[in-house]
């Protein structure tokens, strides 16, 4: 009997999640779980569309987020910038002039992670028909 494609990835996959369970297990135990607890806060659309445009533009000041993210508030996007700093994802310096001066970019992991929900998205994007329909 010849195992198909889609056989070969249901295996791959059942072996993946019970690989992330295990690896989990010690965390759950310790009512902590990092993959819950951070994806929870970066997969909102705010804190997308500012990790993208960090990625890109690598750079930016909160003006400058703010005037690129279509539709985002002052407090939402400080709310954002903050749960994303918190979280290691974005790295915010000060600048002590006058005006004070702050600039927000991507840590080398939020650099990875932005990498990895790009992936995803465009993933995403790649089934948007069969997405659309249903």
């Amino acid at each position: 009997m010849k195992i198909t494609n889609t056989e070969k990835q249901d295996i791959k996959l059942k072996k993946n999640i019970k690989k992330y369970f295990l690896r989990t297990q010690p965390c759950l135990e310790r009512g902590f779980c990092p993959t819950k607890d951070l994806l929870a806060d970066v997969l909102d659309k705010w804190s997308l569309f500012c990790m993208y445009h960090l990625g890109y533009y690598e750079t930016l000041r909160f003006g400058e987020l703010k005037n690129n993210i279509e539709g985002i508030s002052s407090r939402m996007l400080s709310v954002t910038l903050k749960k994303l700093e918190a979280h290691g994802i974005v790295h915010r310096e000060n600048f002590t002039e006058i005006p004070p001066r702050v600039e927000y970019s991507l840590t080398p992991f939020g650099k990875e992670l932005s990498n990895k929900i790009v992936n995803l998205s465009n993933w995403i994007l790649d089934f948007s028909e069969e997405i659309h329909k249903s």
